[in-house]
């Protein structure tokens, strides 16, 4: 049987990515971090842009390693060796670059632990080598802070179900964001994109779901770059929350009262033993998901079958299975 990618090339979604996880021999041994999820099933729905901040600054391959180096607050990246070695300003200089160059980018997949690239825990040793606290690689802080949009997620985290889904789910929703809003703003774009975003909002923030309802009843007095920045930059905020059981379950209970007048005593009772079930974590998201989408598909109404809540990434990467 022949294999059909999910998404095919033309539609797949700008991801950066640290070069030595794609199997590039970048890092300063010679080797790589080829990581197979993102090679063999996140690069069916990411065109990853794979990217080496060490040896864009000039250093070769093998090289000496670096480290973070002296006040936790302002970490230099030096040679373990050579001391002399600072490659502080040009690693920070990389993270601005590619934040403001590629402005297509969704997404971003870092190396864990890297002076460079690290999102989190990255050591920071005193000047005579003694571990002395955790930080961020210069370039994924630079990277970061500039494009502070930008889903930003180590490789090792996507094995924990929770983080990988709510990393994937944000790539999706920041790709339709540039798709259906960015490429032809008006403020009734800006609208409908948050009218189908509205219960994938709630399950990750109920606040960020009402905050941002607020705002856009009055968003037309404001110029509209102002209100799709200040939209966005809330919607992106408020989506990096995990989105929690307790929170799914209400959004479930919320897409079922759509259906209460269509569908007979029967199949509401199973609804509701079903999301219960879930509620106890008995089963995973997909198996309420799935029976509410049977009867949506039959008895909804075209909002609510719009709400990207029901679909917010292929079916195919099967997320909401571990969920």
């Amino acid at each position: 049987m022949q294999h059909t990618s999910i998404l095919p090339p033309d539609q797949r979604i700008p991801v950066g990515i640290s070069a030595c996880l794609m199997g590039q021999e970048v890092r300063y041994n010679g080797g790589h971090k080829r990581s197979r999820y993102c090679l063999q099933v996140l690069s069916e729905c990411f065109d990853f842009r794979p990217f080496c901040p060490e040896l864009a600054v000039g250093l070769g391959v093998p090289r000496e390693p670096i480290r973070l180096v002296g006040d936790p607050e302002a970490p230099r990246a030096r040679g373990t060796e050579n001391p002399e070695l600072d490659v502080t300003e040009a690693l920070a200089e990389k993270g601005r670059q590619v934040a403001s160059r590629m402005p297509d980018l969704c997404g971003y997949i870092l190396i864990k632990g890297s002076p460079s690239c690290g999102m989190e825990r990255v050591k920071i040793y005193h000047e005579n080598g003694i571990p002395n606290a955790a930080g961020r690689g210069i370039f994924a802080a630079e990277l970061m802070k500039t494009n502070p949009l930008l889903p930003v997620e180590e490789e090792g985290r996507l094995h924990d179900a929770v983080l990988r889904e709510n990393f994937i789910t944000r790539v999706f929703a920041l790709h339709r964001w540039k798709r259906e809003v960015e490429a032809e703003p008006s403020y009734h774009a800006l609208i409908q994109y948050h009218s189908r975003s509205k219960y994938l909002l709630m399950a990750h923030s109920y606040q960020g779901y009402r905050e941002l309802g607020r705002f856009l009843a009055q968003a037309h007095d404001l110029p509209l770059e102002e209100a799709m920045t200040t939209y966005i930059s809330g919607f992106m905020s408020h989506m990096s929350r995990r989105a929690k059981r307790r929170n799914h379950v209400n959004v479930l209970m919320h897409v079922l009262g759509y259906l209460k007048k269509s569908i007979d005593g029967d199949c509401k009772r199973e609804l509701l033993e079903v999301i219960e079930r879930y509620r106890r974590a008995e089963v995973n998201l997909v198996v309420p998901l799935t029976l509410l989408q049977h009867y949506l598909n039959r008895f909804g109404s075209d909002y609510i079958r719009s709400q990207s809540y029901l679909d917010p990434h292929p079916y195919q990467l099967g997320l909401r299975n571990d969920i």
